[in-house]
């Protein structure tokens, strides 16, 4: 709650800054709201900020992919029907082996899942096993349904390949670590776990796991949708 209510308050000042600086004046584009969000740096203060500008700016997150230099497989869009479809829809991208296939998601669920991916999947599993992780297994993203597969209220993330449901990860000497099997685990499995969700909420807005309800307890829901949900 901390890191968003600095957030809150720097957003307008940075913006005021903006409007005051003389034009001479550069900001470095990680400082700059209106540069496209270089994929290859590690999150900082703006990520989540530029994050949302794409879904609000058609082009802008194929426009930081090209800036990244990491390739990206468009597919045709699926117009928004009584409140489901993709807007950017895109193969997830990803040095992984993803299993049982990359799915589809929207471009700015893939762009905070390339971020998480270098900057805090692997880095977890460096800093638990000493080795990369070399695979992931999710269950599904795009699905046309409410919250909870209810029958009434307002739509899940996933009618819009916004969220991801990750399940577990396989490490390059072939160990694998999942959910719920290994979460209470003592030591690195446990820790790698907690550590992949605390480097999640980094990047995604909402972050759900075994810790918020019974619902989550086999898997890490990932979405972009409000600010500092982690659990």
């Amino acid at each position: 709650m901390r890191r968003l209510a600095l957030l809150l308050f720097l957003l307008p000042v940075l913006a005021l800054l903006l409007v005051l600086l003389p034009r001479a004046v550069v900001l470095p584009p990680a400082w700059d709201p209106t540069a496209p969000l270089d994929l290859r740096e590690p999150p900082g203060l703006l990520t989540r900020y530029k994050l949302s500008r794409m879904a609000r700016e058609p082009g802008l997150c194929a426009a930081s992919f090209a800036l990244s230099g990491i390739p990206l497989q468009p597919l045709p869009p699926q117009p928004l029907r009584d409140g489901c479809g993709i807007a950017e829809p895109v193969r997830l991208p990803s040095d992984l082996r993803v299993s049982p296939s990359p799915p589809v998601v929207n471009c700015p669920l893939a762009a905070a899942w390339v971020i998480f991916e270098r900057h805090g999947l692997q880095p977890a599993a460096q800093e638990e096993f000493g080795q990369r992780v070399t695979g992931v297994r999710h269950l599904g993203s795009y699905n046309c349904r409410n919250l909870y597969h209810r029958a009434g209220g307002r739509r899940s993330r996933h009618a819009t390949a916004d969220a991801l449901d990750l399940a577990g990860f396989t490490l390059a000497d072939g160990r694998s670590i999942a959910l719920p099997r290994d979460w209470d685990s003592p030591g690195p499995p446990g820790d790698f776990l907690r550590a992949v969700r605390d480097a999640a909420c980094r990047v995604f807005g909402a972050v759900l796991g075994p810790d918020y309800n019974a619902a989550h307890r086999d898997h890490f829901h990932l979405d972009r949708g409000g600010w500092g949900t982690c659990r």
